[in-house]
């Protein structure tokens, strides 16, 4: 079950002393990562499966530094 395996992480990370800034960030940049990756780099289908707006997805790649594959646009 999902919730016991994030459980379970939380926990480690917490006995490890991670910062809950630097638990958030790495998350979402992983998560936004993922999505992209399963929409072909497309921002318009991440977007909306992640249900965000198309210019924050695209705020958040840059600040996240995400590499999005070549020749992907929309």
């Amino acid at each position: 079950m999902i919730s016991d395996r994030l459980e379970k992480l939380i926990e480690e990370m917490v006995d490890r002393g991670v910062r809950f800034e630097d638990a958030a960030r790495e998350f979402e940049k992983r998560f936004i990562a993922r999505v992209l990756g399963r929409c072909d780099g497309s921002l318009t289908k991440s977007a909306d499966a992640l249900g965000m707006h198309r210019n924050t997805l695209s705020r958040k790649i840059a600040e996240h530094r995400i590499k999005r594959r070549a020749g992907e646009t929309g």
